[in-house]
């Protein structure tokens, strides 16, 4: 069993350089604390302003009160600040003040929620499914005897949690190797799947999806060692973090459903009300929603679009508030589980408002999200991912000299798409790796520079690449 004194080490994986001792210089006189300052490091990257233009449920949404990828991380971040404020203040679940647990439960939970989706790819979920399905549709790609089963699941069943720790360990410059070199506190609380691709297991919360990809594996290891977790053994934070991100997305894809006009208030209410099945936490929830819509109707004076606007803000504010509360309960219940890593379901599921959250998800899934409009967005951004993949296979692959990763590429088409890839992710694909120690197969280095270079693009710059590079393509003859 972990403590709290390695479930927060704020050790960085790049050793601080005593700048004292070194130049003379005095001590730094920031007052954040190494947390805090992973925060920090993370809002002002260049992959959070990216999420700005990815879909959160809405793909290429012109309604600008409609959540964005940006917008819902900025939300489960403060929700996640919020219930860590609880948390250390009023249930102090660490006493040992060293820790400063009043300041960095917090700013790791704030910290968590804003990266959590940073790894995901454009056009929400139907990027990730057109990943795996592009690699289910192309098995020759990973037929390559270097390659093992864990370095194969990788890629069909590429996850955007795992590609989330990649990003921060490794594709970001700031300190070269080390991505924007977190506190190794962050980066376990960080991984909401600790589990290799290998190694699934659907009926465990913490293994249902993998977290990491084997070009990680010995970096994950590190983590686990400095905080005293494993394979299978989420940091207790974690569990806090997720709840929160459901509760974002269970209540405001509701809300922009019926911001897009998709269904409205009362459609809401009604399904809440007829599968609540006499649930005592969603039966008040909808009672005071439907006395307060029922009062500004009768007081108000409101069109009717602004009745719709207000009860649903309304409801929003009061669920999510109910539901706060439920997981805070729910942590304390279970905090010995939690601590231990053998709670196996998530906090929402085991929390009063367990009801509530799995029929808001129901309606979100059976009145928006197969909304015909959604769909016919979803298949573009799905066919644009797949047709960009096969443009930069090609690009990777088709080299000169096989065996030399930068070598010239083999067709005019293949050199010009080539260098439409990130040169930052180029660069680390290029880079030989004998010293590395976990040397990678290059048939693995191929496919990963090709899942790098989808999961980093908006959903703006797909579609402009793939209209770019569309027109110069053309099929080599078999």
């Amino acid at each position: 069993m972990s403590c709290w004194e390695q479930l927060l080490n704020s050790e960085r994986r790049k050793p601080k350089p005593d700048k004292a001792q070194k130049t003379g210089e005095s001590k730094s006189t920031d007052a954040r604390t190494e947390i805090e300052r992973d925060y920090d490091r993370i809002l002002f990257s260049t992959p959070v302003r990216r999420l700005a233009d990815k879909t959160q449920v809405f793909p290429l949404e012109r309604n600008d009160s409609v959540r964005t990828r940006l917008t819902h991380s900025y939300e489960v971040s403060n929700l996640a600040r919020s219930l860590g404020v609880i948390l250390a203040f009023d249930d102090k679940i660490i006493t040992d003040e060293a820790l400063k647990s009043e300041r960095n439960l917090p700013a790791i939970l704030a910290a968590i929620g804003l990266a959590h989706d940073l790894g995901n790819p454009p056009f929400g979920h139907q990027g990730e499914q057109a990943i795996q399905a592009w690699f289910a549709d192309n098995p020759d790609v990973l037929k390559d005897s270097e390659l093992n089963e864990a370095m194969k699941q990788d890629f069909i069943k590429f996850e955007g949690n795992a590609q989330t720790l990649r990003l921060l360990t490794r594709l970001q410059l700031i300190d070269g190797e080390y991505g924007l070199n977190l506190t190794y506190a962050t980066l376990a609380a960080l991984m909401k799947y600790p589990t290799a691709s290998d190694k699934i297991d659907k009926n465990h919360v913490a293994k249902k999806k993998h977290g990491y990809f084997q070009s990680e594996k010995e970096i994950v290891a590190e983590v686990w060692g400095k905080t005293g977790l494993s394979d299978g053994v989420r940091h207790p934070l974690t569990y806090v973090m997720e709840a929160c991100d459901d509760i974002a997305y269970a209540v405001v894809d509701a809300e922009d459903a019926v911001k897009k006009g998709l269904v409205s208030f009362s459609d809401l209410m009604s399904y809440l009300e007829h599968h609540g099945n006499g649930d005592e936490v969603a039966g008040k929830v909808v009672k005071d929603a439907c006395d307060r819509h029922k009062k500004y109707r009768a007081e108000s004076g409101l069109s009717p679009a602004e009745l719709n606007d207000i009860s649903m803000q309304k409801f929003r504010v009061d669920a999510i508030g109910v539901m706060i509360r439920d997981v805070r309960d729910a942590y304390e219940n279970q905090k010995d589980k939690i601590m231990d890593g053998s709670l196996a379901s998530d906090l929402l599921t085991v929390s009063r408002s367990s009801k509530l959250c799995e029929l808001l998800k129901k309606f979100d899934k059976e009145h928006a999200y197969v909304h015909r409009s959604v769909l016919e967005v979803e298949l573009t951004g799905y066919n644009t991912i797949r047709g960009l993949m096969d443009f930069l296979w090609g690009a990777i692959h088709q080299r000169t000299k096989p065996e030399i990763l930068s070598s010239r590429r083999s067709t005019p088409f293949a050199s010009y798409a080539y260098n439409r890839i990130s040169e930052n992710y180029r660069r680390i694909f290029e880079n030989k790796d004998e010293d590395d120690e976990n040397p990678l197969p290059v048939r693995y280095k191929e496919c990963q520079l090709l899942t790098d270079m989808i999961s980093g693009m908006t959903d703006s710059f797909a579609l402009s690449l793939y209209d770019e590079l569309k027109q110069y393509y053309v099929p080599r003859e078999s």
